[in-house]
């Protein structure tokens, strides 16, 4: 039988998808484990389509809404009063019926703001603080890797559901990267010499929802009972694989490899974190902000994330497993370190790991110096 963790992780994995494929999923509020309201059905803003949004309308009281993060939110000039997360009312939205799956897919889309200038005014739901659903129909989305913006409608006390893929607990999205970090286990592993590295081993660890695997690549023979040179690399297709030149991800990863090698051995963590979290489909969307003039972190804000996304309980979790509590960090980002000690690894030292800016890059590794306080 799975356990909770693996329970968690499993429903929300299977919601997430139902989002990307375009459909809904119902939230409800449990108490003691059993469910308790009619609930509430979300759906994703960026694959709303019209007839899956007149589904939503039929289905919803008139407290039907899209949920935004505040930093969306304040791009869009709406308050937040204090609150991560906006509601929106359907039927206050400034647009034709006719063309509002298409106008809900663009407000929720920052890349198309300056083709789709002097939207609005718009008002949202006043009250003292949004529901929990809608802080959780965000997450969704997040772990879909979509937009953060979702279709948030309570169901009618007359509606008559159709059969749908999955209910789930409202705690269960809010819970879900905890429990995924909590069921990674290594499944395979092999001997893996690498250009800078002959003598190395590949371990892959998935979650128990069969979500994407992180790896960790351990050269030579670190010893455990010392704190082991490790790096925690999100992984980047376009720095690591391409060869991009607007960040230093494919610099750090070979220069990870090489110190490693060097300094006798240890742990280079490849963590499925693209983008700083949020995927490489939203990266490629901040990328086109940044084109505009907005920074890396604007970017990022103004499509409706965080700064940073990533959190490091995945990482702490593979080093404990891999045997290792204690680490030498090879890491520029003070986040790094204070977020591997809240997971519970021990941070002996941080070891510089920088490299030289190019004409693409440097306005990126600026920013990551003067807002984020990287040692750059």
């Amino acid at each position: 039988m799975a356990n909770e963790a693996e329970t968690v992780s499993l429903l929300v994995d299977r919601a997430a998808h139902e989002l990307r494929r375009g459909r809904a999923v119902l939230l409800r509020a449990a108490d003691q484990g059993q469910l308790v309201d009619r609930g509430v059905l979300v759906a994703s803003a960026e694959t709303l389509t019209e007839p899956l949004l007149a589904q939503l309308r039929a289905l919803g009281d008139e407290n039907a809404a899209l949920a935004i993060t505040a930093g969306r939110g304040a791009v869009l000039h709406i308050p937040s009063a204090g609150h991560d997360t906006i509601l929106l009312p359907l039927a206050r939205l400034p647009v034709a019926e006719a063309e509002q799956a298409a106008f809900i897919r663009d407000l929720a889309d920052a890349s198309r703001d300056l083709g789709k200038p002097l939207r609005g005014p718009f008002e949202a739901v006043k009250r003292a603080a949004p529901p929990a659903t809608a802080a959780a129909a965000i997450k969704l989305a997040k772990i879909a890797y979509l937009l953060p913006a979702a279709l948030h409608v309570p169901v009618r006390a007359d509606a008559l559901l159709p059969e749908l893929l999955v209910t789930l607990p409202t705690g269960m999205a809010m819970d879900y990267d905890r429990a995924a970090a909590e069921s990674l286990v290594p499944i395979s592993q092999a001997r893996l010499p690498v250009a800078d590295a002959e003598d190395a081993r590949l371990y892959a660890f998935r979650p128990a929802d069969g979500g994407p695997e992180h790896f960790a690549l351990v050269i030579g023979r670190p010893d455990p009972a010392q704190p082991v040179l490790a790096r925690l690399h999100s992984e980047c297709f376009t720095g690591d694989l391409l060869g991009s030149m607007r960040c230093d991800c494919g610099e750090q990863l070979r220069g990870a490899v090489r110190a490693i090698n060097e300094a006798g051995g240890g742990v280079l963590l490849y963590m499925a974190q693209e983008g700083r979290g949020i995927g490489l489909v939203n990266k490629l969307r901040a990328y086109q902000l940044q084109d505009q003039g907005f920074d890396t972190i604007e970017a990022n804000q103004r499509i409706g994330f965080g700064a940073d996304e990533r959190w490091f309980l995945p990482a702490a979790r593979m080093l404990k497993l891999l045997g290792f509590d204690a680490v030498r960090l090879l890491t520029n980002n003070p986040e790094k370190v204070t977020g591997l000690e809240a997971a519970g690894i021990r941070v002996a030292e941080r070891v510089p790991h920088k490299f030289p800016a190019n004409s693409h890059n440097e306005a990126y590794l600026a920013t990551k110096k003067k807002r984020s306080g990287h040692y750059l």
